[in-house]
């Protein structure tokens, strides 16, 4: 497995890996894909693609296949996601195609993104997960802690700084 930076081309796959990380219970309903792009909360998340702030990073294998993707984004108090901490910390996101869950895929990617946003400087990455989505522990493993709560979904935090955030 190989990661590599996200461009113009992964638009379409970043949009799939987005709809499973919002529909990551095998449990659930899940709405078709092309239903569930026309809700606002689903467009705002990729909408203006490619402003200061916005990276995307792509697991693929050799022969070039894609596994899942990572991405963070900043985002203002006025118009944000459900992980917003303030407005110098990028929210993630992460999907992992369902047959390649439970490989590393979604390590190797959060770990990739951890770099590139201490490398650019960010202090702090992150992010919204439901408490039962198990991600959770994989992101605590990875140094994410919970800063605090929206509707049933934990906020959590990676200080890439110590002292540099407002939590």
């Amino acid at each position: 497995m190989q990661i590599r930076a996200g461009d113009a081309s992964d638009r379409t796959f970043l949009e799939e890996m987005l709809f499973e990380a919002f529909f990551w219970n095998d449990g659930a309903v899940r709405p078709s894909l092309s239903r569930f792009r026309e809700q606002p909360e689903f467009a705002q998340v990729f909408a203006g693609w490619g402003r200061r702030g916005d990276r995307a990073l792509v697991a693929i294998t050799r022969e070039g296949e894609r596994l899942g993707a990572a991405w963070f984004r900043l985002w203002t108090p006025d118009v944000h996601s459900y992980g917003f901490v303030q407005a110098d910390v990028p929210e993630i996101g992460i999907g992992v195609a369902a047959e390649h869950r439970s490989k590393g895929v979604g390590r190797a990617l959060l770990r990739s993104l951890i770099g590139t946003a201490r490398g650019e400087g960010f202090p702090a990455l992150s992010l919204s997960v439901s408490p039962e989505n198990r991600a959770r522990r994989l992101y605590e493993t990875e140094g994410f802690r919970r800063v605090g709560e929206s509707g049933t979904s934990w906020t959590l935090l990676c200080v890439l700084r110590p002292g540099t955030t407002r939590t």
